[in-house]
């Protein structure tokens, strides 16, 4: 592996010009579209900045519509430009990411000692702060990014200048506090200069001259602000300006500088002085029942020794179990042994129509009830956090953190001091959480449910009749919170019986053990709501409960309802004003989780017929729907004379392969749960047909899981129906969704079965689509000979039965052979012959993987310009149509290209970034090729050991698939790499059985590289 000398650290600044250095070295950085795109993600160093966002940033006016692809020039340009800068400026998902330390740039420094200057203000050392505040102050050396004028980098500047002008007015501040005054008024006079309507500057420029004994001046200064708020505002000044003018006129004491201190020391020891200890714990349930084992648990984690940091113990458990009441009547047991202060929050993590308490929002709770003033609790998180730490130091606090969403909002609040305790409830574990104790509590036993009854009930009514209070407590469910409600409800109703309650509550929930335990009161309050409701919405609620999705348009609601889409569309509206559904997204409605379960508890025998005719207009309707946006999407398709439905819904509207797309797009969820609803309530035929359509659409967005499982679905659905025509077509698409999963062989049997089934049925269009497929499968294999065969006897039917769409795809697959065996002029041709079919057809792909063939074919004809430019189109359709997966493919091969004209950065680049798009997707084929191209580049950058490992893997992966071309070139990398690495003996090896295979496939030995890397 090559090594490089030592590179010198590398800078960069913001505040002022754009400044990139190395050393003392400073980098020439391109001209101003790189600038501002580096300016942009140094603006958010460490965090994901999406293309998008850099678009916006880069250019002043409309972005050019190629905006996203010239950004990704331009990373690629700052990568070459910047040293290390692959390593510095990341691809991350669907951005980028500068990752530095904060001392690597002058804003991370800058936010760095504002931070040290608070902590130093909060820990009540001034005069060190002043020093942070002027060491931040002194990175500046003009307005920030100048002249980087867009308007996203403006919105930046602008409030970076408020920053650093808060940082001015609060050195200032100290200064004062210092008891500086006449060697203040030079800066003050300065900036007041720079911002003369800043009236809390003229304040402070006042007052230093008043304390400096110059009386008059500040009279005076006071009168020329006045004018001027009057001349440019029309206003007067502000009324803490003008008390300072009076108490200036009065000589008032309180004006006078405070004495300077010869020098500050931090506090040696003990925690600061915030008045009286807090005790800020809720009351403790006078009846609290039951929970021993739990309780005695809690406080024998208490009591243990806190040696190694603060004790942390997490009680989890589901809603109305009792978490809280649990946590506060153990604090109130451990109240004495924390002098410091007992402190409560509410973090509302599960507090119903309100959001989780923000970290910020919670710390400024905390520091408010130990008694800090507002005016010194800073506005950012980490800086609260900070002085909530340097607070707590050397305190015994007992914190309890009530209702937390999840460990991401507990971590800021945890205290400093290991003679602290935190007690946390919460319906999660949080495993996240490091050095937590945690405790799960379950429902209570039925002793101290009934226990808990008995107590809570007065005058004996609970034993008045034990069994109605078994049975209440199994109704309850032994949850705290249900059983204290039930409880509640008899204490106002004292001539109730506990038999009437229980009575009461088997006929108005009678849904609740299909309820959420935790929140019956809420099912109880579902029922009074649907019955407030007219026929048709209460049915509406019924019908929308049985959608298998998680949520619905208004097309689909239509057809579960059996009405247009304007009275679907109002149904809808009306159970949303109900809050009975939720709307996330523009058009598409949803359940609430407890509102779903109470609908499908709405069903019964009495609605199983409207119920199970809903349910195949629904299945019904997305058949339909399917077919029309496949119209769209894959003009062309074969017909194989299925009946359909009739048409009895209204469809959605579909004008072109956007709103195509876009259909897919929003019901891919909800088609893959139909399908299977579909299969368990034995609808053999929509089982068995939905998939046909919706198999194509997983294709096309990379979804090769998933395809697989509708795939099996509808060829157990066939087989059950006893439809061979459905049985063919279903092991067609089975055997494609398995290609990209490498279970090649298990394809090869389905395609086999299909083909007979063709022939059985006298289906030549279908016999040649398995012809093809076979042919495709074959190749995948390295078994050319055999596969450009199958593939050449399926083109003459495909014309025969015309179709295009067939003939083009089986010309992309001849042109794929083609080229692994060197037939440049050949593949070209039908590379060619395909992408125009297709794009005849008006695919939206535009037949981007003839491209692809179409280029490699150009790259060995030496037709360089051609093959980039073929590439280029690939990789823009790709893009568009959003498949990372193509995407990642045609990266991948264009990294081969890169490669073949010696433009190593550029081809490792594209190769990593292919790798990372395929690997997420899980197409086994296409990985190995991937690994493969990224080791042939690795081995020529002299990363023999990276390209050995690449190889090792791909070899792996291509056995696993069996697919020898892989192979072979795997095994011509690691015969490469072991010769370089001194392994004579293995190199010898590996060429052998490279050569083997090369040999069994027919590969000529002049083409046993990879076609875009022959001379």
């Amino acid at each position: 592996m090559r090594e490089g000398p030592q590179r010198r650290r590398i800078g960069f600044k913001i505040l002022g010009s754009l400044e990139c250095w190395e050393g003392e070295e400073r980098i020439r950085l391109g001209g101003p579209l790189q600038e501002r795109v580096l300016a942009t993600l140094l603006l958010e160093a460490g965090r994901l900045v999406p293309v998008a966002r850099l678009v916006e940033a880069a250019w002043e006016d409309e972005p050019p519509g190629t905006a996203p692809h010239q950004v990704r020039k331009i990373i690629a340009d700052l990568r070459r430009r910047l040293p290390a800068g692959v390593e510095l400026i990341l691809t991350d998902g669907p951005g980028y990411r500068i990752a530095l330390e904060p001392d690597q740039l002058d804003l991370g420094l800058f936010g760095v000692r504002l931070d040290r200057a608070r902590e130093a203000v909060a820990a009540g050392l001034r005069a060190n702060a002043v020093d942070q505040l002027r060491a931040a102050l002194d990175l500046w050396r003009g307005p920030v990014l100048s002249g980087l004028a867009t308007p996203v980098l403006q919105a930046a500047a602008t409030a970076l200048e408020e920053r650093r002008l808060a940082a001015t007015e609060q050195l200032l501040d100290l200064r004062l506090e210092l008891g500086e005054a006449a060697e203040l008024v030079g800066d003050l006079r300065e900036a007041a200069r720079q911002h003369p309507l800043r009236e809390t500057l003229r304040g402070r420029l006042i007052l230093a001259l008043y304390r400096s004994g110059r009386q008059a001046e500040a009279i005076e200064e006071y009168g020329r602000v006045r004018e001027l708020l009057a001349e440019e505002l029309g206003i007067d000044p502000g009324p803490e300006l003008a008390a300072l003018h009076q108490a200036i006129l009065r000589g008032s004491p309180e004006l006078a500088a405070p004495p300077r201190p010869a020098a500050e020391e931090p506090p040696q020891r003990g925690p600061h002085a915030l008045g009286p200890a807090p005790s800020a714990i809720p009351y403790d349930l006078a009846d609290f029942t039951g929970r021993e084992d739990e309780l005695e648990r809690l406080l024998e984690l208490a009591a243990a020794p806190g040696d190694r940091g603060t004790r942390i113990i997490a009680i989890d458990g589901m809603g109305g179990s009792g978490k809280t009441a649990l946590a506060i009547h153990a604090a109130h047991r451990l109240a004495g042994q924390y002098p410091d202060g007992r402190l409560h929050i509410d973090l509302h993590g599960f507090t119903p129509q309100q959001p989780p308490l923000a970290p910020a929002e919670a710390v400024d709770v905390l520091l408010r009830i130990l008694g800090l003033p507002g005016d010194q609790i800073p506005d950012d998180l980490p800086s609260r956090v900070a002085l909530w730490r340097v607070v707590t130091a050397g305190r015994r606090l007992l914190i309890v953190l009530d209702n937390a969403s999840d460990a991401e909002q507990v971590r800021a609040l945890l205290p400093a001091s290991a003679d602290c305790l935190v007690l946390v409830t919460s319906r999660v574990r949080l495993v996240d959480l490091d050095g937590v104790e945690s405790m799960s509590l379950g429902l209570m036993s039925v002793a101290d449910s009934t226990a808990l009854v008995e107590r809570t009930l007065d005058g004996g009514r609970a034993a008045a009749d034990p069994a109605a209070t078994a049975e209440l407590v199994r109704l309850c469910g032994r949850l705290p919170l249900a059983l204290r409600i039930s409880t509640a409800r008899l204490r106002k109703r004292p001539l109730w019986t506990v038999r009437h309650l229980v009575d009461r509550l088997a006929d108005e929930t009678r849904t609740l053990t299909e309820l959420s335990a935790g929140e019956r009161s809420v099912a109880a309050s579902l029922r009074l709501s649907y019955l407030s409701m007219e026929p048709e919405c209460r049915t509406a609620l019924r019908l929308l409960g049985q959608h298998p999705g998680t949520d619905v348009d208004v097309h689909s609601a239509a057809a579960l309802l059996g009405v247009g889409s304007a009275e679907a569309e109002d149904l809808l509206e009306q159970l949303l004003d109900a809050h009975l559904l939720e709307q996330q997204e523009f058009g598409r409605y949803s359940f609430h989780d407890l509102v779903r379960s109470f609908a499908h508890g709405l069903r019964g025998a009495d609605t199983a017929e409207p119920d199970a005719a809903s349910l195949t207009r629904l299945l019904d309707y997305y058949v339909l729907a399917v077919e029309a946006a496949c119209e769209r999407l894959f003009p062309g398709r074969l017909s194989y004379g299925v009946d359909l439905p009739a048409v009895a819904v209204d469809l959605p509207p579909l004008p072109d392969t956007d709103s195509a797309l876009g259909w897919f797009r929003g019901e891919h969820r909800s088609l893959l749960a139909a399908v299977r609803l579909a299969a368990r309530s034995g609808r053999h035929w929509h089982a068995a047909y939905l998939p046909r359509g919706l198999t194509s659409y997983l294709r096309l967005q990379g979804c090769p899981d998933e395809n697989q499982e509708v795939g099996r679905i509808a060829v157990d659905s066939a087989r059950a129906a006893g439809d061979l025509q459905l049985l063919r077509l279903g092991l067609t698409n089975l055997a494609v969704a398995l290609w990209p999963l490498g279970r090649i062989q298990e394809g090869v049997a389905c395609l086999n079965e299909a083909r007979e089934l063709a022939v059985r049925l006298g289906d030549r269009a279908a016999e040649a689509a398995c012809l093809s497929r076979l042919g495709i499968f074959h190749n995948s294999l390295g078994e050319y000979t055999e596969g450009l065969d199958l593939l050449h006897r399926a083109l003459p039917l495909h014309r025969a039965s015309a179709s295009p769409r067939e003939e083009a795809a089986t010309l992309v697959s001849i042109s794929s052979a083609s080229v692994q065996l060197g037939r440049y002029a050949e593949a070209a041709e039908a590379a060619r012959g395909g992408v125009d079919l297709h794009r005849g057809l008006g695919e939206p792909d535009n037949g981007a993987l003839g491209l692809i063939n179409l280029a490699a074919a150009q790259l060995g004809l030496g037709e360089v310009d051609s093959a980039m430019a073929a590439f280029g189109e690939a990789y823009e359709i790709q893009l568009r149509l959003g498949q990372s997966a193509n995407t990642g493919l045609v990266l991948a091969r264009l990294a081969e290209a890169h490669h073949r004209l010696g433009r190593l950065d550029e081809a490792r680049e594209n190769g990593l970034r292919a790798l990372d798009l395929i690997w997420s997707s899980g197409l086994t084929t296409w990985k190995a090729t991937a690994e493969n191209i990224l080791g042939r580049i690795q081995y020529d950058l002299d990363e023999h050991l990276l390209a050995q490992e690449r190889h090792g893997h791909a070899l792996r992966l291509a056995e696993q698939i069996g697919s020898r071309i892989e192979a072979a070139y795997a095994l011509d990398g690691l015969a490469l790499t072991a010769l370089a690495l001194g392994d004579p003996d293995g190199a010898r090896e590996h060429r052998r059985r490279a050569d083997g295979l090369f040999d069994r496939m027919g590969v000529p030995e002049q083409y046993h590289r990879p076609a875009a890397l022959r001379r």
